[in-house]
């Protein structure tokens, strides 16, 4: 089995319910079941002026399924849900990044692991703070806790009350 950590985010359309939907293609895709973080609320990271983000980390502990079978894989949902890469940072119905697949180190023009954008993105360290705060990055040798305390991200976080999947 494979520990595997997405970041999941939505700023067009129903948020909660494209987070909703998406969580559940991977559920049912990967065989597995998954724990999700809290739903955050977030500023527009990269790009202003448009809609706010909800967010969420999952954590998945998948069968055996090799890293860039995995990107295909959520590549796959995201098209399914309707969005089109059009241009960098800008408003999506899903984005679906693999923050960790275990602690693999990988560095493709098609897919980096980790993740290079975590230890600058406080809508990413808060939740997988939440969900797995001794887990330690691979690259960087410090753990969530450790990088959520170090970021210097100053765009808004909310932590959704009352808001579940």
């Amino acid at each position: 089995m494979n520990t595997v950590f997405f970041s999941l985010g939505s700023n067009l359309g129903d948020r909660l319910l494209n987070l909703r939907k998406a969580v559940n293609l991977i559920d049912q895709g990967l065989c597995c079941r998954s724990e999700a973080s809290g739903i955050y609320e977030t500023e527009p990271w990269g790009k202003s002026g448009q809609p706010y983000f909800l967010n969420l980390v999952l954590k998945i502990n998948s069968p055996l399924i090799e890293s860039f079978n995995l990107l295909k894989y959520v590549r796959k949902i995201e098209v399914q849900m309707g969005r089109k890469r059009l241009e960098k940072w800008g408003p999506r119905l899903i984005d679906i990044d693999i923050l960790f697949y275990d602690s693999e180190i990988l560095n493709t023009e098609e897919l980096t692991l980790p993740h290079p954008g975590i230890p600058m993105r406080m809508f990413v360290l808060a939740p997988m703070v939440e969900l797995a705060p001794n887990f330690v990055h691979p690259v960087l040798l410090k753990n969530m806790t450790e990088l959520y305390q170090q970021c210097i991200d100053p765009l808004k976080i909310e932590l959704l009350s009352g808001v579940n999947l």
